[in-house]
């Protein structure tokens, strides 16, 4: 008897309840809530494989998060999940970054113009139609090229620390890369290389943060050991050379702007060391209708406030009229 009572006693300790049980439960657990899933994928895109992060239903309208320097689609890690609520996400890396191909500068072309037209191409492959770009630092050259070839394609505007005017930078930055875009040498590409330091990359992730307690040291050291592997630093400079053409086209691109008035949602960092509340200001003197958000944040505001710039996209989003395809 004893022994048949043991083995019932490890019965019950192994076997899930419901096998067990003879009766319906008296209570029922309380539901949890399941944060969607985001999946990680590779497409080849001319040549390249593109690394991107998806999350959401693939019928619903598509946000398509265009990432900044020195990060990656990473930056969007926390953003993803509280959007993919409703709608379809996805966040690419550009060539050079992240997970992405990164092939020599003597192989490719390392200018924006390029970044969008690979962005684009990227966009047919995985048959995005409509969406509504975010841009964040590059993200805005690189989004603001896409509007530009296909304003049809495009929604919506959300603007993160990204700028389109001169005025918009801190002008000791500008200062420091002068030099280099007058006369481009050794010497000269030293304030490039200063802006990829690991102490530099920090600072980018750290200064202006009112929240210190939020900021992951994985954002920096993640982007840092993508930047550092061998030959990265080739790719970093070229891209910080070219950004002069995108400094000669803001006429253009604010044109662009004014003459479009496509809906747009501002959310901004205001202690960014980078680029300056007049870059924020811009963009409501350009579409009246803008809706601005700002927050005590720095450069990678996501870091801090991505539940808070969450909510302000998805009453942005939710207001726009309904999309006819994804």
């Amino acid at each position: 008897m004893m022994m048949k009572f043991a083995m019932a006693a490890v019965a019950a300790a192994l076997l899930p309840s419901a096998t067990l049980a003879n009766t319906p439960a008296t209570s029922t657990p309380s539901a949890v809530a399941v944060a969607p899933v985001v999946t990680y994928h590779s497409a080849k895109v001319r040549g390249l494989d593109i690394f991107y992060r998806e999350a959401g239903p693939a019928s619903a309208p598509t946000i398509l998060l265009l990432h900044g320097f020195p990060s990656s689609s990473h930056m969007f890690r926390d953003l993803i999940p509280l959007l993919a609520t409703k709608y379809h996400v996805i966040a690419p890396d550009y060539p050079g970054f992240g997970h992405s191909s990164a092939p020599s500068p003597d192989d490719f072309t390392y200018d924006f113009p390029t970044l969008a037209n690979v962005v684009d191409a990227f966009t047919t492959t995985i048959g995005l139609k409509r969406y509504v770009l975010y841009m964040q630092d590059y993200g805005g050259p690189v989004g603001i090229r896409l509007a530009i070839m296909h304003p049809e394609r495009v929604r919506g505007l959300v603007v993160q620390n990204a700028v389109a005017n001169v005025e918009g930078w801190n002008p000791q930055i500008v200062g420091n890369f002068a030099p280099a875009w007058k006369n481009r040498t050794p010497e000269t590409e030293k304030a490039f290389r200063g802006a990829f330091a690991p102490e530099a990359t920090r600072f980018q992730y750290v200064e202006g943060v009112s929240r210190t307690d939020r900021i992951d040291p994985d954002a920096w050291v993640f982007d840092q050991t993508l930047i550092d592997r061998p030959g990265n630093d080739r790719i970093q400079i070229e891209l910080l050379y070219q950004y002069q053409h995108n400094v000669e086209l803001y006429p253009q691109w604010q044109a662009f702007l004014r003459a479009k008035q496509l809906p747009a949602l501002v959310v901004w960092g205001d202690n960014d060391p980078i680029f300056t509340v007049r870059g924020r200001d811009l963009f409501k003197t350009l579409v009246p209708s803008t809706e601005v958000r700002s927050y005590q944040a720095g450069h990678f505001a996501l870091e801090t406030h991505a539940p808070e710039i969450a909510a302000a996209m998805l009453a942005f989003l939710d207001s726009l009229p309904k999309a006819s395809s994804r």
